[in-house]
C-alpha cells in the first residue's frame, strides 16, 4: 500500500491547527491568539506549497523545511513551554522532509498540543 504523503501532511497540518486553536483561552498567561494566528498562517502556506509536489518531488522537502524554520523563528519570540512546544511543532514539520516519517509525525501531535494547551492555560 503506498502512503500518499501530501494527505498525511496536509492532515498534520489540519490536526496541528485545531489543536492550537482549541488551546487558547480566556486568562491566558501568554498571547496565544498571536501565536495561534502565525501558526494558521505558516500551516497554510505549508499547505500551499504541497499542491505543486505532484509535479516537484522536493515540494515537500521544501515547504517542510521552511515551515520549520518559520515556526522556529515563531518559538524564538516566546519562552518556556510555549516556545518548547512551538518547537516541536517546528521539528514535526522539519520531520516531514522525508515523507516515510510523515505517519511518524502524527503520532507526535497530541503531546505537543497538550503542551500548548498548558502553557496557554
Amino acid at each position: 500500500m503506498k502512503i500518499n504523503s501530501r494527505r498525511i501532511a496536509t492532515t498534520l497540518a489540519a490536526v496541528s491547527l485545531a489543536g492550537l486553536l482549541s488551546a487558547c483561552g480566556v486568562g491566558q498567561k501568554v498571547d496565544c491568539v498571536t501565536m495561534s494566528n502565525e501558526v494558521t498562517k505558516i500551516s497554510q502556506e505549508f499547505t500551499t506549497a504541497l499542491s505543486g509536489a505532484a509535479t516537484d518531488p522536493k515540494a515537500i522537502e521544501t515547504a517542510s523545511a521552511d515551515a520549520g524554520a518559520k515556526l522556529k523563528a515563531l518559538a524564538g519570540k516566546y519562552d518556556g513551554d510555549l516556545a518548547s512546544a512551538i518547537n516541536d511543532l517546528a521539528n514535526l514539520f522539519d520531520g516531514m522532509k522525508d515523507p516515510a516519517n510523515a505517519a511518524t509525525s502524527a503520532g507526535k501531535i497530541p503531546d505537543i498540543q497538550a503542551k500548548i494547551t498548558k502553557a496557554c492555560s
